[in-house]
């Protein structure tokens, strides 16, 4: 298992950004532990706003564990969450949404001003429950992505329903290196003809643009086009066009330096301008299996590969270097972000028209 240090790719061990830490409708008012970031986190769902909650998970008082326990009396009779707030099983001592400790029981001394618990920024859309990261300690530097598919069940899109594949023992490195990798789409997932393949960097967006035929997925003469782009390093989102139009996505999140969790999903236009019908919504699914196998062949490469802490790189392959110094700009200080943006910013084309390989420095 390889570390960001192997890889060389800044002082922080984990990266800024926006993750996925959960499917929304796993998220309830008992408490969880979740573990990111190296970190023992609790996340649950508040019962005065229904928003989600993310806190630090050991109470400072005694470093118990808020979320590990089923037995105490607080947990039993159901007062551990009291609105938004939630109480530390072992003696009660109660913390809002922001962390800060409100209620000590037994205390005829006050409350002491250390007593407080590192809160999350956390946002719920389409389905997703999403964290901001940043070992700074900053406020998000760039968006969460709209996703305004998820509302617009109306036009005929059918939400998707994320599947979570698990943790990979890598490095995310090795799963962002997929969008500069041209080489592998035709041994790896049956593509065939490729016409264009390109990328685009953007401050924190890295896209690549993408056609080619397919042995299964369109016919002989047509060309299967996809946008593919990460928002931050850890979602990435995809636009299949065609008879209908589909919005994958895909998000790494590190559980530990060296380890990351795993989820998928599709979200398919299967309808025009109407709710989908079950007939509709079955064949949105029928896409979501269909991008899941695609996924799972670099999902089995990636179970059993060793670090590539560095490429050997020929000239026919996509900008690696170029990928790699983008996403180093996620591991330093902030203020550093731009000086990584300069270096790639732009757009970098491998193959153009008909079959011309043409590398941009």
């Amino acid at each position: 298992m390889a570390t960001t240090a192997d890889y060389g790719l800044g002082p922080n061990a984990y990266p800024r950004g926006w993750f996925m830490i959960a499917v929304a409708a796993d998220v309830t008012p008992t408490p969880q532990a979740v573990h990111f970031f190296g970190k023992e986190m609790v996340l649950y769902r508040g019962k005065g706003s229904g928003r989600p909650i993310l806190l630090d998970a050991y109470c400072p008082h005694m470093r118990v564990h808020i979320a590990k326990n089923t037995t105490s009396y607080i947990v039993r009779d159901g007062m551990q969450v009291e609105g938004d707030s939630i109480r530390c099983p072992a003696h009660g001592w109660r913390y809002n949404s922001k962390g800060q400790c409100d209620d000590i029981p037994y205390s005829t001394h006050g409350i002491p001003k250390s007593a407080c618990l590192k809160s999350y920024t956390v946002e719920e859309r389409a389905g997703c429950i999403f964290m901001w990261h940043d070992m700074e300690g900053g406020a998000p530097d760039f968006d969460l992505p709209a996703l305004s598919e998820w509302d617009r069940t109306g036009e005929g899109w059918v939400r998707w329903t994320p599947d979570h594949l698990g943790t990979l023992p890598i490095h995310p490195q090795e799963i962002l290196d997929n969008m500069s990798d041209i080489a592998h789409f035709a041994p790896v997932h049956g593509s065939t003809g490729t016409v264009y393949f390109e990328n685009v960097y953007d401050g924190p967006i890295m896209r690549q643009r993408f056609g080619s035929g397919h042995r299964t997925l369109v016919d002989s003469d047509t060309l299967l086009e996809t946008d593919t782009w990460y928002t931050g390093p850890g979602i990435l989102l995809c636009r299949m066009e065609g008879k209908h139009p589909s919005l994958m996505m895909i998000c790494n999140t590190p559980v530990k330096d060296g380890e990351v969790r795993v989820w998928f999903a599709v979200m398919a236009k299967t309808a025009d301008n109407h709710q989908p019908t079950r007939e509709e919504a079955a064949i949105a699914r029928a896409y979501h299996e269909s991008g899941l196998a695609a996924f799972a062949q670099d999902f089995e490469l990636w179970q059993h590969k060793e670090p590539a802490l560095s490429v050997l790189q020929i000239p026919d392959d996509g900008p690696f270097h170029k990928g790699r110094i983008w996403y180093r700009q996620f591991f330093h200080p902030r203020e550093r972000a731009a000086e990584f943006q300069n270096r790639v910013n732009g757009s970098h084309i491998t193959l153009r028209g008909k079959g011309e390989v043409m590398q941009v420095a």
